[in-house]
């Protein structure tokens, strides 16, 4: 009730709030988001998942930066996939046709479905080493008439 006097009337204390540490944007930012391959799996799962979408999860690959997103705990026995070299992981991940498989330091699993390119092109994590195959769409004549038709 005095505090609600001391408002009212004007009188009450004003204690200036400093500046530093009055954001959380600090915590957003992508030089803050590069994953600690030293952890356990639930730990690794948590920083992925933390960061999910913004700023993004990432470490380095093939000396580029890549992000993970869509992150799960995986509790079974280790899939068959491609190994791939993660820099500072102890243990290569496995892109499996599930997505990328990581290890903690623990020996558990997360999986993750999702990773974006420095140029900001995203894939599912399953499908890694054929980012970068193309194949040209080729039309059938009655396809190329349709099309020709909707120019």
């Amino acid at each position: 009730v005095e505090a609600v006097h001391l408002i009212a009337n004007g009188k009450a204390p004003r204690i200036p709030q400093p500046e530093e540490g009055a954001t959380y944007e600090g915590i957003q930012k992508k030089e803050n988001a590069e994953i600690s391959w030293d952890q356990p799996a639930a730990a690794l799962h948590n920083w992925i998942r933390g960061h999910d979408k913004v700023p993004g999860a990432w470490t380095t690959i093939n000396g580029q930066v890549v992000t993970f997103y869509g992150s799960s705990l995986l509790d079974a026995s280790v899939p068959a996939g491609q190994e791939l070299t993660i820099k500072g992981a102890s243990r290569p991940g496995l892109v499996t046709k599930n997505g990328l498989v990581v290890f903690g330091n623990d020996g558990k699993m997360v999986l993750v479905r999702n990773l974006q390119f420095e140029d900001g092109k995203m894939i599912p994590a399953s499908k890694y080493f054929s980012a970068d195959d193309t194949t040209a769409l080729e039309l059938t004549e009655a396809e190329k008439k349709i099309a020709e038709d909707i120019r």
